[in-house]
């Protein structure tokens, strides 16, 4: 009887074993991600919705980004497959957050904006966002604001304008281990965008 209980015992542990390793392979086919850090010494982070609305703040030392894959499926060989979906993970000095589809900029401190811009800068006839043709009349009334020779114009993805910097050595370049995510230099401090239009224009252009 005992040997019988001790076989049973036996084969039930191997059972959960297999299971456990098949649930974890399943976890991992099912969900995935990649991190990269933002590189600098601490950053803010705001988030803002399609119309330019700030809703959201958070600031730390440490901010790490992860993109999650999600199963598609198999494909015609019978190989798991996946995709980048929309949702990214921010980690802020160990403190996460999940957020799909807003635009967030990550501002390396020290990093300030010449201008922030409001809905009514560009929504001055109560119409909606017809005011959104004008954005170049915007940025021309806040001209004498920049004192550097390029500016960086930051819009949400409906193309409100949000922030305004300038800086004498100004670029940008797509990080390999980001998702979804530029990274903006401007004068040797690093400004990260996810999910935003922007423009780098020469400051002797804006009349």
């Amino acid at each position: 009887m005992k040997k019988k209980l001790a076989v049973s015992l036996t084969s039930a542990v191997l059972i959960l074993a297999v299971i456990g390793f098949a649930g974890c392979g399943f976890l991992e086919s099912k969900l995935n991600s990649f991190k990269g850090s933002l590189v600098g010494v601490s950053y803010t982070a705001d988030f803002y919705d399609n119309y330019g609305a700030k809703f959201f703040t958070a600031s730390g030392d440490k901010v790490d980004i992860d993109g999650n894959y999600v199963d598609d499926g198999y494909d015609s060989d019978g190989n798991a497959t996946s995709s980048l979906s929309s949702v990214i993970t921010i980690t802020i000095d160990g403190k996460e957050i999940e957020a799909c589809g807003n635009t967030v900029i990550f501002e390396e401190e020290g990093l300030s904006p010449d201008v922030e811009f409001s809905l009514s800068d560009v929504d001055s006839d109560s119409s909606g966002l017809s005011g959104l043709t004008s954005i170049s009349k915007v940025i021309n009334k806040y001209k004498n604001y920049f004192g550097k020779s390029r500016v960086v114009v930051i819009q949400s993805q409906l193309g409100v304008p949000i922030h305004a910097y300038s800086g004498d050595d100004v670029y940008w370049e797509i990080p390999d281990d980001l998702p979804k995510m530029t990274k903006l230099m401007v004068d040797g401090k690093a400004l990260y965008i996810h999910r935003a239009n922007f423009e780098i224009i020469d400051t002797e252009l804006i009349q």
